[in-house]
């Protein structure tokens, strides 16, 4: 199925993964979810830019989070060979996908 083919929402046989619980389970967590919108936002952000924007997250999870969105596909990761390393993130084309789903999420939440 090509992505411009209008989709509708079915269930579907128990055996499958539902497509929209594999996402929500990807990027559902408070800081995917925020690492993402500021992403989407900036551009390319350093480590300690996210670390300074997210208030209350550590070192710890943020660089988990990361790590995470770099394995799905989400994000790049590019350090730089600096001293001390300077580590930028950066969505991938796939990430960047995501921009509708938060538009449509901030046009809900400007009604409510």
């Amino acid at each position: 199925m090509s992505s411009h083919e209008p989709l509708i929402l079915t269930k579907g046989l128990p055996d499958e993964v539902c497509p929209i619980a594999k996402v929500i389970d990807m990027i559902g967590t408070k800081w995917t979810f925020l690492i993402l919108r500021d992403l989407l936002i900036e551009g390319t952000m350093r480590f300690s830019d996210l670390l300074r924007c997210l208030d209350g997250i550590s070192p710890k999870t943020l660089s988990l989070r990361l790590k995470e969105l770099e394995d799905h596909g989400i994000l790049t990761r590019t350090v730089y060979p600096e001293v001390p390393p300077r580590v930028e993130y950066t969505l991938t084309e796939k990430g960047k996908q995501l921009e509708g789903v938060f538009i449509e999420l901030k046009r809900f939440g400007l009604t409510l």
